[in-house]
C-alpha cells in the first residue's frame, strides 16, 4: 500500500465519526482501482455536500483536531505529513458526469469502509473533465492519459 492509499485510509477511519463514508477520487482512487502507479499528486475525496457547506465548521475542526492543516478554504484543501487533501461534493458527480451514487461502490480495506468508482464510472468522471474549461487549460493532456489508460484496460480483452 503506498503512502497516500494509507493517507487517505486514515482520514476515511477519521471521517467515520462524522458519518460520512468517503470517496476516494482523482488519480488515486483510480490507481487503487486499477493497481497501476498513477503518481497522485494530492488525495481527493468526495463527501457529502452538506460537509463543505453547513456542517463545514464540524469538519473543519476535526480535520484540524488531528494534525491537518487547512491550506485553502475555498477549495476545502488541507495538508498533513506533507500529503494534501481536497475534498468536494459527492453529489455533484450525477450533473457532472452523469454518475448515480446508488451505483458507486463501497469497498473495505484494512477496516476503513470508503466508496471507489468503477472504470466505467472513470470514464465518464475524465471525459467530462476533458470537457470542463479549468481542467482543459491545466491538466488536459493528463486527462487525456487517463481516458486512454482506461478504455485499454476496458477495452483490450
Amino acid at each position: 500500500m503506498n503512502s497516500k492509499t494509507a493517507a487517505f485510509l486514515e482520514n476515511a477511519r477519521l471521517l467515520r465519526t462524522l458519518g460520512i463514508l468517503p470517496l476516494m477520487y482523482g488519480s488515486l482512487g483510480l490507481e487503487y482501482l486499477t493497481g497501476k502507479p498513477l503518481n497522485a499528486d494530492d488525495v481527493d475525496i468526495l463527501i457529502p455536500g452538506v460537509y463543505v457547506g453547513e456542517k463545514w465548521q464540524a469538519l473543519k475542526a476535526l480535520l484540524e483536531k488531528h494534525g491537518y492543516t487547512l491550506i485553502d478554504e475555498h477549495e476545502h484543501e488541507f495538508e498533513k505529513d506533507g500529503v494534501h487533501f481536497a475534498y468536494a461534493c459527492i453529489e455533484e458527480l450525477g450533473s457532472f458526469a452523469g454518475i448515480r451514487l446508488t451505483d458507486i461502490a463501497q469497498r473495505t480495506d484494512n477496516g476503513v469502509p470508503f466508496q471507489l468508482l468503477s472504470l466505467e464510472q472513470y470514464l465518464k468522471v475524465y471525459t467530462a473533465s476533458a470537457k470542463d474549461g479549468y481542467r482543459i487549460n491545466t491538466r488536459n493532456k493528463k486527462d487525456h492519459e487517463k481516458i486512454r489508460f482506461i478504455e485499454s484496460l476496458l477495452y483490450s480483452s
